[in-house]
């Protein structure tokens, strides 16, 4: 029995010339696929007009895209200086290359993509797609978004697979992958996979919230099942992956994780304000029901 796995797969999945098709690449726009067709069923079954659907495709995938651009570009890159520079009277050890280059961000070609990026991406996003189409409230578009954007992150873990990147530390489990590609020797958490798992676990949960218990008409919950599963998930399991960036060294707590707090603290607000609404919902519910008289 295999005490790990060697994974050594090619991330390209043809090249034609120079230009060549990636596992990633592909994965992403599966995932975007997926969740345009879970928004068309939603939509349908809540008789939404079709033209709200194809605008808040249009403003999340632009918004997700360059939202995980910027998050890497400006989250992710900040390197060593040579020598530290002073400003203001502030000593910086660290600079970062696409503050001074910043026409570089455009070349995704490069790679780096940051999730927490996409998310704030999306925020912004729906905030314009709320003021200019809908009008029905932040939280609303985001309680029917969520649910495609779970299973497209699950998509996207798969992608990061196939690359042989962001991987965790070593383990001695069985189903530790040994990242030839990467240059390891020794096997390592598979935290891509653990990541698509929370991913679809998250997924499943609302989206039986949303059929099953009919969730949606208690704005805001949805979405903040979400925001827990996803990032509280994040959080822990940053604590086996190796840092990203050598500026995490030594710290406390990696990019990852400061940048995962504010989403889980929004989650459990917005999850507990919607218990408390519906507890005292049922209360006054029981108040106002009329008493049978009682027999003598």
């Amino acid at each position: 029995m295999l005490n790990y796995i060697v994974w050594n797969v090619n991330p390209e999945i043809f090249r034609l010339g120079s230009l060549s098709v990636r596992w990633y690449g592909l994965l992403w726009a599966v995932g975007i696929l997926l969740a345009l067709l879970i928004g068309q069923k939603i939509f349908k079954h809540e008789k939404l007009p079709e033209v709200w659907l194809d605008k808040i495709f249009i403003y999340a995938v632009i918004g997700g895209i360059v939202g995980a651009r910027l998050g890497h570009c400006l989250f992710y890159e900040w390197k060593l200086l040579p020598e530290p520079v002073q400003f203001l009277g502030i000593t910086f050890k660290y600079g970062n290359y696409y503050l001074s280059h910043p026409w570089e961000i455009l070349y995704v070609w490069h790679g780096g993509l940051a999730s927490h990026g996409g998310a704030i991406g999306i925020l912004i996003a729906m905030y314009f797609y709320n003021k200019n189409v809908t009008k029905k409230g932040y939280l609303w578009a985001f309680d029917r978004l969520a649910i495609g954007v779970a299973i497209t992150g699950a998509c996207i873990r798969l992608g990061n697979l196939m690359n042989s990147e962001i991987y965790g530390n070593p383990t001695n489990l069985p189903w530790g992958f040994i990242f030839v590609r990467a240059g390891e020797t020794q096997p390592m958490h598979p935290t891509q996979i653990y990541e698509m798992l929370y991913c679809l676990i998250t997924f499943g949960v609302i989206w039986w919230l949303y059929w099953k218990k009919e969730a949606y008409k208690r704005t805001g919950f949805i979405f903040g099942v979400f925001l827990i599963g996803i990032f509280g998930t994040r959080f822990l399991l940053e604590f086996i992956k190796l840092d990203q960036e050598a500026f995490e060294s030594g710290m406390l707590l990696n990019m990852g994780q400061i940048l995962s707090i504010p989403f889980i603290v929004w989650g459990i607000w917005l999850v507990a304000r919607k218990q408390k609404i519906s507890s005292t919902s049922n209360v006054n519910a029981n108040k106002n029901k009329p008493v049978a008289n009682r027999k003598k």
